[in-house]
């Protein structure tokens, strides 16, 4: 038996209950947790807590997380991202320029307040929200306080054929932060309808991308007997916190 956490690299296509469901198999324990869902069209570091390291979770949570993320400008969608059905669109007849780019990412960094996406698990009145979306409801969603640490340009790129705009940045924020919805509101603040295109975690629960190991290498490790390789211990999660003596 063992118990920690494991910093997991959650591949696209998976959904996250699937890898802590695996890793729990693999690890032959039935107390199994992360820290934060991932959307299945999201890779990146996703913390598996294992046995005790399940009491670990909201410590985890509470330390933030970053991500590298690109937004669509010139059109929408009902789940703010790709998988979405395309509900909005408006061309954008010359590129934006980085200053105004910036200048505009800028104004969302701080306490900011979110409507999460109707595609969320957000419950309202005991149901998540995907569930109303899905049945073709919609009901009034709460709002929250959230908080961007850093919400940083790293380029863009025009499209002239299709008249719309990416750009790539990167965001360091709270727990509860609807990536998604922080790509739509800057489109938004652009004067276009816009969408998430592509979202990566790199940083999650005190863990970096190049730390983390993938569902394969975890099953090879189990093959070979060295389980514990890639196992943090439990209070991996409150490093840096005092110690009372």
């Amino acid at each position: 038996m063992y118990d920690g956490i494991i910093p997991l690299y959650k591949e696209r296509g998976m959904t996250s209950l699937i890898v802590s469901v695996a890793c729990g198999e693999f690890y032959r324990r039935k107390k199994i947790g992360h820290s934060g869902t991932l959307d299945p069209n999201v890779d990146g570091v996703l913390p598996i807590c294992v046995g005790t390291g399940t009491k670990m979770v909201e410590y985890l949570m509470a330390s933030g997380k970053e991500y590298a993320g690109e937004v669509l400008i010139g059109q929408a969608t009902t789940t703010e991202d790709l998988d979405g059905e395309v509900v909005s669109t408006k061309p954008v007849p010359a590129a934006i320029d980085e200053a105004t780019i910036q200048a505009a990412m800028a104004k969302m960094v701080g306490e900011i307040t979110q409507i999460p996406p109707m595609y969320s698990a957000v419950k309202v009145n005991g149901k998540r929200l995907y569930e109303y979306a899905r049945a073709g409801e919609t009901v009034e969603r709460p709002q929250r306080q959230v908080t961007i640490k850093h919400f940083t340009f790293l380029g863009t790129r025009y499209d002239e054929m299709t008249q719309t705009q990416r750009v790539r940045f990167t965001v360091g924020c709270s727990k509860g932060t609807y990536v998604r919805t922080l790509a739509v509101d800057l489109a938004k603040a652009l004067g276009y309808p816009g969408t998430m295109s592509q979202l990566t975690r790199r940083e999650s629960g005190g863990f970096g991308i190049d730390q983390t190991v993938t569902l394969d290498e975890i099953q090879d490790l189990v093959a070979g007997e060295m389980m514990n390789r890639y196992i943090y211990p439990v209070d991996y999660a409150v490093k840096g916190w005092p110690i009372m003596r």
